[in-house]
């Protein structure tokens, strides 16, 4: 009977593609992807960017070695890499392995499987885990101190994936069907390849896989306001489409006095200076955010101008986070810690204006022609990071180009499909 595994993924983007890579090493070497209850071994990939975060890592793997089967529960992550030691002492058959290249292999040493890879198993464009669109980690680490992160220890310093690899990857994941790869990293625009001896650096990495690559489309994960310059926006806009048109760019805070407590390295004037960049040259353009409320010394006065920021920069998408005691920042013992109802309160409010400014963005696009990735029948996904509802006929895993012709209350588009598709 082949060994049966499942998988727990925590946190980040960044987590996800791993576990991608982790649970298809353990397929090629014949192992079956099942439900927890079902499984011989659970990989989970932990995340510690917060206390919340941390707590729920301990919940899962507490979870995973009580089941009634007793699987082999194997921790790998921020986390385990942080508190190695705290984790393996949770449970009997829990085991901590940091280094992530080696838990496939960790997996089937314990349970004393032969191993020896079998033939490449073909996913198609759904990666092992079962998600379209698939990821590829082109740089990991963190040289930023922000005071509420402990990522950067977790992950050490920033390091990049070669070119020549990022480029083997991408055309790996086209050749199986991709009509669209997601780069992420944990400081992506940080991206520098100086293999080599010519530096390349991420605008220089997006040109090379244009050219390299038969990708209908890529899409750039999360990045750091300052990283948006005119080199990365360039190569954007005369990409014809061919770079999804949307920005995650990560504010944290609209207020300068909170950024600075947080330890970013730029102002609120930095970023809307970014932003409109981005709006001059690329038009039809989306941009996300993630942001913190109730970060410690966050006034009343200061939230409610980091909310009118927000609705400044028409953010189509906010990931909206309270702030949680990370032990072992300096954000952990700052004075001036908000209460936790307080919080919860300036939470609902910025969710509330997520809402509103997403559907706002949304009914901008009306008559808008955009290129959508079917995801699942009738269902998909456009430039711009919006879902788009459309013909069920058309196939999954197609790139088709539409036109928006409806918007529906939750921001969703109904789009219909131009000519020739």
């Amino acid at each position: 009977m082949a060994l049966r595994v499942s998988f727990v993924s925590l946190g980040c983007r960044v987590n996800r593609v791993e576990i991608d890579a982790i649970v298809s090493e353990l397929r090629r070497n014949g192992c079956e992807l099942v439900r927890e209850r079902e499984a011989d071994a659970i990989v989970v990939n932990t995340c510690a960017v917060t206390g919340e975060a941390e707590a729920k890592t301990r919940k899962a793997l507490r979870h995973a070695a009580g089941l009634p089967q007793k699987p082999l529960v194997v921790a790998t992550g921020c986390v385990a890499t942080l508190n190695a030691a705290e984790l393996e002492e949770l449970a009997d058959n829990v085991v901590v392995e940091t280094d992530k290249s080696r838990v496939a292999r960790r997996v089937l040493d314990e349970l004393q499987v032969a191993g020896g890879a079998t033939d490449a198993v073909d996913f198609g464009s759904v990666t092992s885990t079962g998600r379209t669109r698939p990821g590829i980690k082109i740089q990991d680490g963190c040289d930023l101190r922000c005071t509420y992160c402990i990522v950067w220890k977790a992950r050490g310093a920033s390091r990049s994936v070669a070119v020549d690899e990022v480029v083997r990857q991408v055309s790996e994941a086209c050749e199986q069907g991709a009509s669209e790869v997601v780069l992420t990293g944990i400081n992506l625009g940080r991206y520098r390849d100086d293999s080599t001896g010519a530096t390349v650096l991420l605008p220089g990495l997006l040109e090379t896989l244009l050219e390299r690559v038969d990708v209908g489309r890529l899409r750039l994960g999360s990045i750091e306001p300052q990283d948006v310059n005119e080199a990365l926006v360039e190569v954007m806009a005369t990409s014809q489409g061919r770079i999804a048109p949307f920005l995650h760019m990560c504010l944290q805070s609209g207020c300068d006095e909170t950024l600075r407590r947080m330890g970013r390295v730029y102002d609120t004037a930095l970023f809307a200076e970014r932003v409109a960049l981005a709006r001059e040259r690329l038009g039809h353009v989306s941009f996300g955010t993630d942001l913190i409320v109730g970060f410690p010394g966050e006034t009343d006065e200061e939230f409610e101008r980091s909310l009118a920021f927000c609705e400044r920069m028409r953010f189509s998408h906010m990931h909206v986070f309270r702030y949680s005691k990370r032990p072992g920042t300096p954000a952990a013992t700052m004075e001036g810690q908000v209460s936790p109802l307080v919080s919860a309160a300036r939470m609902q409010k910025a969710l509330a204006l997520s809402e509103r400014l997403r559907l706002s963005e949304a009914q901008a696009l009306l008559g808008a022609h955009d290129r959508v990735v079917v995801q699942a029948e009738g269902r998909g996904v456009t430039g711009g990071l919006f879902d788009a509802l459309l013909d069920p006929a058309v196939p999954v895993d197609s790139l088709v180009d539409v036109q928006v012709k409806e918007v529906r209350d939750d921001a969703s588009l109904v789009c219909e499909l131009t000519p020739g598709h």
